[in-house]
């Protein structure tokens, strides 16, 4: 009996190490998770050293700043203004100048656990804060739902009120959620038996960490108080990061996991339930199961024991009605949604998935696969060292869209001075590669702008002597960028050719970058042959690989001229609240190669626009993805315009500022 016992023990540690590495491909390595931390963590360092003191501090949140990129899982961004102050008591606003801070005292005596009144301390020069309050009981507060409603479409237009935030969808497949709202730099004492319990995780300097950074306050009531459109929500987003950033990687993966069983499973078979629960509630488990110590160790043959732990903690929840947030216990997160039939209806569900035991894994679609192949030839090799399971090809990829996808973009010479500045200092603090490769992205970029900012300004004085001097500047900017940048960041030279009439320049440019667009190990997009690719850069410096063998598609941000023929479509971006104006390379290549052509030869302007046609007409998103047809379509408008004389007239007047151009640098 002993021996059958022991069997079913390693035969379930043998699935669970399957199941741990179809995780490991689905939601990351403990490599990829850090990588995508990292790299927001320097943004968002980045981002507050250059904020100013009237400005307005953001934060990504959620799954996504915790390392998930889970298909369909959404961005969510928190806002707040940094001269406003949320305090807990009238004795910590000696800590705070009021002639540039705005103070706000919580006032929680009247509001369910978890929520608070905020009452307007000092006078403020805020517009939607002085349309925000409302005065009770001879107090003037900030309404929650006056305040949402102002700033719902404050980041970005058009956007929804979704529970305390403004939502909507980018580019029609991004959904975000965006919540303006305010911070506090003490930390609640409403949640101060959270510190009590921190005996064994987390760790002690993480408890410090966290206390000392605070929480903020969005802009939601509780739907059973008697103030809800005046209260306050607590939030402990910033807190929850460091929670999730102080788990091991099993126990990030059980998380995961959860997320998947509750998309793919909980919310999948019934759609009167399929609302009730949230990833929120997922996680709370997880909290909970680690700090209470359910599991005493947390590895990959564990991995399904530490679901099952955390499966039967929320049935048990359901069964109550009472879901103990981590932070303030006394805040039943169950009480508005699962109660009454629905909850009866909620626990019905999970007991049969209960009753089926682990095997109700099987109806992830995700997971299922890793389980059957165990299943089906129990003596399969599970390898579970993950740096065989991560190639250096992936890691490279995953590096790529990480650093690039979230920059912090300044305007003005002022803002790109301080960026630069920033820059700077956090070269001496310790980086890991991955944040230095972000910084180096980041220097890349605002080079490339400062260049074309200031020539925009000198080209204005007038005077030859200057423009000549200012152009060797910027053209070593642009040179440094492109040291610092990948390959398609040649590309700003040859915008920068063509802004300043040498055409012949900008076209050696385009031939150049044609040569190493056309190399076979080339990565973009996150296509490359990978053999070719590992045999030419494998194992080399990632300034070496950046330079020789990655390209991204161009952005073109909307206070700069780049290209005149462009200033309505950057203009129509930023109507649109986008920074920037992202072109895919092949498209802008061969559309800067027949403008210049069209001042040259016109044979080969045809040509240049054949190519461009086949490209937008014939493409299969290999080079333009679907979220860039719409801007490829439109440069292909321009570039078919009518022409005849009006190309004629526009030569003539090109060659001789050309001319005139060409003296001021001879």
């Amino acid at each position: 009996m002993e021996s059958v016992r022991q069997e079913i023990c390693e035969g379930m540690q043998h699935i669970s190490e399957s199941v741990f590495v179809g995780l490991c491909e689905i939601v990351g390595t403990s490599q990829l998770v850090a990588l995508r931390r990292e790299t927001k963590d320097i943004v968002e360092m980045v981002r507050r050293r250059m904020a100013p003191d009237d400005g307005a501090t953001q934060m990504l949140s959620g799954s996504r700043r915790e390392g998930f990129r889970l298909k369909g899982s959404d961005v969510d961004i928190m806002v707040w203004p940094n001269d406003h102050r949320v305090i807990m008591d009238m004795s910590q606003s000696e800590y705070y100048n009021t002639a540039n801070t705005t103070l706000i005292l919580s006032d929680n005596s009247e509001s369910p656990p978890g929520f608070t009144l905020l009452q307007l301390l000092t006078p403020t020069t805020n517009r939607e804060v002085q349309l925000s309050c409302v005065r009770m009981n001879d107090r003037v507060y900030i309404s929650c739902s006056i305040w949402r409603q102002l700033n719902c479409s404050r980041l970005i237009s058009n956007s929804t009120v979704h529970g305390p935030c403004g939502s909507g969808v980018l580019a029609g497949r991004l959904e975000y959620d965006t919540a303006v709202c305010f911070v506090c730099d003490f930390w609640p004492p409403s949640a101060s038996s959270w510190i009590d319990r921190c005996h064994s995780w987390p760790d002690p300097e993480v408890v410090h960490d966290i206390v000392r950074n605070g929480c903020h306050f969005v802009p939601i009531g509780h739907p059973l108080g008697a103030n809800e459109k005046v209260e306050w929500r607590i939030s402990f987003s910033q807190a929850e990061y460091k929670l999730v950033n102080s788990m091991n990687h099993y126990q990030f993966l059980t998380y995961g996991l959860l997320k998947l069983f509750l998309k793919e499973v909980i919310n999948y078979q019934s759609e009167e339930t399929n609302k009730l629960l949230c990833s929120y509630h997922m996680k709370t488990t997880v909290y909970w199961a680690i700090q209470q110590n359910m599991l005493p160790h947390w590895c990959p043959q564990n991995l399904l024991a530490g679901f099952w732990v955390c499966l039967k903690l929320l049935l048990k929840w359901v069964y109550q009605g009472y879901c103990p947030n981590f932070f303030i216990p006394q805040n039943n997160l169950f009480l508005t949604k699962v109660h009454g039939s629905s909850q009866n209806r909620l626990f019905l569900q999970l007991h049969e998935l209960y009753k089926k035991g682990l095997a109700c894994l099987l109806q992830s679609s995700s997971i299922r696969a890793y389980i059957i192949d165990v299943l089906l030839d129990p003596r399969i090799s599970v390898q579970t060292d993950e740096r065989l399971i991560l190639s250096e090809v992936d890691h490279d990829v995953e590096l790529v869209n990480e650093a690039a996808s979230e920059f912090v973009f300044p305007n003005g010479l002022y803002s790109i001075s301080k960026a630069i500045l920033t820059i700077e200092q956090m070269l001496d603090s310790p980086l890991t590669n991955n944040q230095a490769v972000t910084l180096q992205i980041l220097t890349a970029s605002i080079l490339q702008r400062t260049a074309f900012v200031l020539h925009t300004i000198f080209t204005n004085t007038g005077v030859n002597k200057q423009i000549y001097i200012a152009d060797r500047i910027f053209f070593h900017m642009l040179k440094l960028a492109a040291k610092f940048g990948y390959v398609s960041d040649v590309l700003y030279f040859a915008m920068y050719y063509y802004k300043t009439f040498r055409y012949r320049e900008a076209l050696s440019v385009i031939e150049m970058i044609k040569f190493k667009l056309a190399q076979p190990y080339l990565m973009y997009r996150n296509v490359v042959d990978r053999e070719r690719y590992i045999e030419i850069v494998g194992g080399q410096s990632w300034s070496t690989k950046m330079r020789l063998a990655i390209a991204e598609d161009i952005a073109l941000y909307d206070e700069i001229c780049y290209i005149s023929e462009l200033i309505p479509e950057q203009q129509s971006m930023f109507l649109s609240w986008y920074f920037s104006l992202k072109i895919p390379l092949y498209v802008l290549l061969h559309f800067l190669e027949f403008l210049c052509y069209r001042h040259i030869d016109s044979t080969l302007s045809q040509a240049a626009l054949d190519d461009l046609q086949v490209l937008v007409h014939h493409d299969q998103g290999m080079y333009i993805s679907a979220i860039f047809r719409d801007i490829s379509w439109e440069i292909l408008g321009i570039c078919q315009q009518p022409t005849g004389c009006s190309i004629l007239i526009s030569t003539v007047a090109h060659t001789a500022a050309n001319e005139q151009n060409t003296n001021c640098y001879t």
